[in-house]
Formats: structure tokens, C-alpha cells, sequence
């Protein structure tokens, strides 16, 4: 029998992670498929559009505790073979938004910001990077963005988003080089998927040039052709959705 293979997408109720949890079911390879939201679970368990089966389950990457309890169900399902990260906070309704000067910082929203764009992915690859097959090939990526550039940050401003941001690029640099002890097949990069057309880009959608707002689905399908085309020696970088390397 071929060898079951799982895959997990943290972040499956927003427009990206939804578009990863349906492009990851309905690859043949793929037996199932664990969806995990703070909105979840929206059904214990459904098929997905591939033979795969679709697994939902609450995480929150505030809170450690319920990262733990997303890995323990892992546990119970097949080995995953990918973990994508698909979450991010930039703004949010109660008035965190990115701020244009520094006279707007303010540390308890960038602590917020770096607890969801930092600390939490790195939480879930302290969880999960240990539930991944030594052997064979096996995917941990995490959306980051161009903007957590720091060499190519021209631009200024988006204070707390850009710095929680390069902590995550930094946070994979790292946790590749130590998974490559263990894994040396294994893959671990920040994905920068573009604009895309979602509750996070919306209000910032006006200046994006014609032919750059991506739809979700499109996206996500860009982005895994992107992770197909990697290997260990790429593990530790940032990659867009058209394969070029984002620089550090």
C-alpha cells in the first residue's frame, strides 16, 4: 500500500489557508489534511475535493498550550509531510493598523503583531517539526512578506508588521539549520505570496498594479509550485510566488 501521507495548514479559515487546505486534498499523494483555525472546528472530519480526508481543529498562536493540543491530534493522523503556516496580522477592526511613523509605535500592539507574525510560527514548528518523517521530503513553510525585507525596505514605515516579519525570516533561518541535522531532506522557507485578494490586503489593495492581486486559489496553487521546485539546499530562504528569492 502506498504510504500515508499527511499535511497540515495553520490558519485554514483565512482566504490563503482555505486555498491551501483544498490544493493539498486534492493531491492524490495527500491522505489527509488538518485544518487549523481559531474558528475551528467548523466539522470534525469531511472529504475533501481529492480522496483526501479533511481533519478541523482550533489552534490559536497566542497560545502555546493550544498549539501543543493541534500536535497531539497530528499525532493521531498521518505523518504530515507538509506544515504551512498561512496566517499573518497586519490590522485589525479594534484600530490596529500599520503605522506611517514612529510616533505611532506603541508596544503593546507590536507585541501583539510579533505574537501572531513571529512567535507563534515559531511555536508551531517547535511542535510540529518533530511530528515530520526523517526521510524523504517534507515541507515546513510559513507566509512571510516582501516587506520584512530589511535590505529592501526603501520605503519606511509598517513598523511592527515589517519587524515581525524579518524575526520570522530569521526564526526559519534557524530552525533550518537545526531540522537539517535530523531531516536532510527536509524544506524550510518563508513564502512571500504577492498581494492577495483577502481580508488582510484589502485596505491596502489601491495602489497594486493591474495583474498583481492574486485570487487566493491562484495563489496557493503558485506558491506549492514554488515549494515543489525546492530542495534542502534552499531551506532557510524566502521565496515569492514566482520563485525568485526575497532577500534577507
Amino acid at each position: 500500500m502506498p504510504e500515508a501521507r499527511g499535511a497540515v495548514v495553520v490558519g485554514a479559515s483565512g482566504g490563503l489557508g482555505a486555498a491551501f487546505v483544498d490544493a493539498l486534498a486534492a493531491r492524490g499523494e495527500v491522505s489527509t489534511v488538518l485544518a487549523l483555525s481559531r474558528s475551528g472546528p467548523l466539522d470534525e472530519s469531511a472529504a475533501g475535493p481529492g480522496s483526501a480526508r479533511i481533519v478541523r481543529a482550533r489552534i490559536d498562536l497566542t497560545d502555546e498550550a493550544s498549539i501543543a493540543a493541534a500536535a497531539a491530534l497530528a499525532r493521531t493522523l498521518a505523518p504530515p509531510r507538509w506544515v504551512i503556516v498561512a496566517t499573518g496580522l497586519l490590522h485589525a477592526p479594534d484600530g490596529l493598523r500599520p503605522e506611517k511613523s514612529l510616533a505611532m509605535l506603541d508596544g503593546a500592539r507590536m507585541a501583539r503583531l510579533f505574537a501572531v507574525n513571529a512567535t507563534g510560527p515559531a511555536l508551531v514548528a517547535k511542535h510540529f517539526l518533530p511530528l515530520m518523517p526523517r526521510e524523504g521530503r517534507a515541507v515546513f513553510a510559513a507566509v512571510s512578506a516582501r516587506v520584512g525585507s530589511i535590505s529592501d525596505n526603501r520605503l519606511g514605515g509598517w513598523y511592527g508588521y515589517r519587524a515581525s516579519k524579518a524575526a520570522l525570516n530569521m526564526l526559519l533561518r534557524t530552525a533550518a539549520i537545526e531540522w537539517a541535522r535530523t531531516a536532510r531532506e527536509g524544506v524550510c522557507v518563508g513564502l512571500h505570496p504577492g498581494t492577495v485578494d483577502t481580508a488582510l490586503s484589502r485596505p491596502f489593495q489601491g495602489g497594486v498594479p493591474e495583474g498583481r492581486l492574486f485570487d487566493a486559489a491562484d495563489s496557493a496553487a503558485k506558491l506549492l509550485a514554488v515549494l515543489d521546485g525546492l530542495g534542502p539546499a534552499d531551506s532557510g530562504r524566502v521565496f515569492a510566488w514566482d520563485g525568485t528569492e526575497v532577500p534577507a
